[in-house]
């Protein structure tokens, strides 16, 4: 009878044995099994991507070395997606036994990968195909799903290798791009690379150099241009008319760990002297000198979220943001900005130049700090969240840039703009004999302009959170901005101060120079109205009450009716249209009249006026100005008149 001990170094015996005898069978066999596994892969590519995968020559050197010649994937009836002539590479074993495969080696000499869209289609259009195991997608596990590919990715990425001649190359629809590695090697961590950049426009050298880790998950690369000049983005110009570049990119990955069904990936990026153009951007260049982002990434089950441990900073300004998808009972995207106190004018000067023209020269005393909320539920899209508070301390402008709001003030010139071409010169002033007081302008015409276009105007300080709500939500769901949120303080910023360039420089230029005049009392809520009301255009060439007023109605603005002032009102959104609000008889149509009935309705409810204002209501609205040649035009002709064609009209 043997003993525990006796069975146990036989059990051991014959397990080494086993072992010995497969490792032998499978270096005998090596070759055919690896044949074999090219089989596979090419019916699989085959079947379900309708592609062929072929090698001319395979074959192991040794137990883990194996060396290919002559590798392509040819897409069906496409362009050659991969090519590589000479491709030498090694597996762990005993890692292989166990399903995981992890590169150790890996050289590559001449060949290509090729992205290639025409007439015909994508060459890879087929990998692009979402194919679904049957599950429904709301079961997916963000945590495990983004480890696992990121585990996979990296394992294929070798500790040593050396790739020469190899090449990456996009033609979409003739805008080509060619990635030529002269050069990339990465030996004992350390990664070095020399790009060849060839474009229609451009030919460049690119680096990339630092420490990669890919078994430690760790990596700290810099990419820069190796004469010292500016890294040139390909494609995007092209493609789509976006110029940029960069001196230096640099990408630090501290820790990749899964613990508690948590992803959490740690380090930073950083980026100098980025530049942009982009004609909705910024008319001009927008310089970046200094940007970088220490981030927390969490991947959870449900959730995935920039953590608020994350910093961004742009120059001095210094940021925590939260960004936040929920993918649970309800869709919730989360944003929240926290800028802690820091000082105006470092603010004023970290600001991207070429994005903020209008701020450049301004000076400004004092701190600041904000916060901002944010919070989009899908399945209750009218609940948005939206708080943005700003906390002064001690802040004052000591000198403003090329936006003087100081000019609101006194008598100035203001022209407007009109598909890019200024306007002739109005004054806002009393030398103008058409400039109209606010004391002069019918009350009628303020409680109607205000109730249709800024209903809480000598109440709030330049924005209406709940209208941002609203815009918000309604944005969202139409997947397009068809909801503005602008304040009569915000058109009199972009009429007055501003182009009507549609750029987000010159939105957000208006959001700060608003919050500046209204917050720091440059001018009262009287002369801001007062401005609006005798700039803003009311018809072809027609600019403020004064001209508007004598166009339709060939009288004074204290003398407008309650009738000519909701007309008035109801035609501010599109001022050169308002032939379209009458027919033939020169009668308003059913539209316009149930427009002006609620505007009427909703007055008389919030007791702008009284039943006794609307004695004679019903009576026909009668254009008697120079309007009527417009409408007899009209009736002709329904197409509508050019402003530049009606200098005769102005006044």
């Amino acid at each position: 009878m043997k003993s525990k001990k006796q069975k146990f170094f036989l059990f051991s015996k014959l397990f080494l044995l086993v072992i010995l005898l497969g490792v032998v069978l499978l270096f005998i066999f090596r070759n055919l099994l690896l044949e074999s596994a090219i089989t596979k892969i090419d019916t699989k590519l085959n079947r379900e991507y309708q592609c062929r995968f072929l090698v001319k020559s395979a074959k192991f050197d040794g137990l883990t070395n194996l060396e290919f010649e002559k590798i392509t994937l040819v897409p069906k009836q496409a362009d050659t997606l991969i090519n590589i002539e000479r491709l030498k590479t090694s597996v762990n074993f005993w890692q292989l036994l166990t399903g995981t495969i992890q590169l150790g080696k890996l050289e590559i000499n001449q060949g290509f990968i090729q992205l290639v869209k025409n007439k015909k289609g994508r060459n890879f259009d087929a990998f692009l195909k979402h194919k679904t195991n049957g599950s429904a997608s709301d079961e997916i596990n963000y945590a495990k799903v983004a480890y696992r590919i990121l585990s996979k990715t990296l394992n294929l990425i070798p500790t040593n290798m050396n790739v020469q001649g190899f090449e990456f190359r996009i033609n979409d629809m003739d805008n080509k791009v060619v990635f030529d590695f002269k050069k990339l090697s990465l030996s004992n961590k350390k990664l070095t690379s020399l790009i060849n950049v060839k474009t229609s426009n451009f030919t460049q050298d690119w680096s990339l150099t630092g420490i990669a880790d890919p078994r430690e998950r760790k990596a700290d690369l810099k990419f820069f241009n190796p004469k010292n000049d500016s890294i040139r983005v390909p494609y995007l110009e092209d493609k789509f008319h976006l110029k940029t570049s960069f001196k230096t990119i640099r990408f630090n990955m501290e820790n990749m760990d899964m613990s508690g069904g948590e992803l959490h990936l740690d380090g930073y990026t950083s980026i100098d002297n980025l530049k942009i153009n982009h004609a909705k951007i910024a008319k001009n260049d927008v310089l970046i000198k200094n940007a970088r982002f220490d981030y927390r990434l969490v991947f959870g089950a449900r959730f995935i979220a920039v953590d608020s441990t994350s910093q961004v900073q742009i120059n001095f300004i210094k940021c925590s943001p939260y960004i936040a998808y929920t993918n649970d009972k309800d869709k919730i995207y989360a944003l929240k900005l926290n800028i802690p106190k820091m000082g105006a004018q470092d603010f004023i000067t970290s600001l991207p130049d070429g994005l903020f023209s209008h701020f450049k020269g301004m000076e400004a005393k004092g701190n600041f700090s904000y916060n901002l909320n944010f919070e989009f539920n899908k399945s209750k899209p009218n609940n948005v969240i939206f708080e943005s508070k700003l906390q002064p301390e001690n802040l004052k402008i000591t000198k403003y840039g090329e936006a003087d709001l100081n000019k609101i003030n006194s008598e100035f010139t203001y022209r407007a703009i009109d598909k890019g071409i200024e306007q002739r010169p109005i004054v806002v002033g009393t030398s103008n004999p058409n400039f109209t007081p606010l004391d002069e302008i019918s009350p009628y015409l303020q409680k109607c302009v205000l109730t249709s276009e800024d209903p809480s105007f000598f109440q709030h300080r330049g924005f209406i959170s709940e209208a941002f709500k609203q815009s918000i939500a309604k944005n969202i769901k139409t997947k397009k901005f068809s909801r503005g949120a602008s304040t009569i303080s915000m058109q009199l910023i972009k009429n007055v101060f501003l182009t009507r360039e549609k750029t987000l420089s010159r939105k957000l230029e208006e959001i700060l120079l608003v919050y500046i005049l209204e917050n720091n009392r440059i001018a009262t809520k009287e002369r801001m109205l007062e401005v609006y009301f005798n700039i803003i255009e009311w018809g072809p060439n027609i600019y403020g009450i004064g001209e508007a007023s004598h166009f339709y109605f060939q009288k004074n603005p204290s003398d407008l009716n309650l009738k000519e002032c909701l007309f008035l009102a109801t035609i501010i959104p599109k001022p050169k249209g308002f032939m379209g609000r009458f027919d033939a008889n020169q009668n308003l149509k059913s539209f316009a009249i149930q427009q002006d009935n609620f505007l009427t309705r909703l007055m008389l409810r919030r007791n702008l006026i009284s039943p006794n204002d609307t004695i004679g209501y019903s009576l026909p609205l009668t254009i008697s100005g120079s309007a009527q040649f417009f409408l007899k035009h009209k009736a002709q002709n329904p197409i509508e008149i050019d402003s530049t064609s009606v200098e005769d009209f102005s006044f």
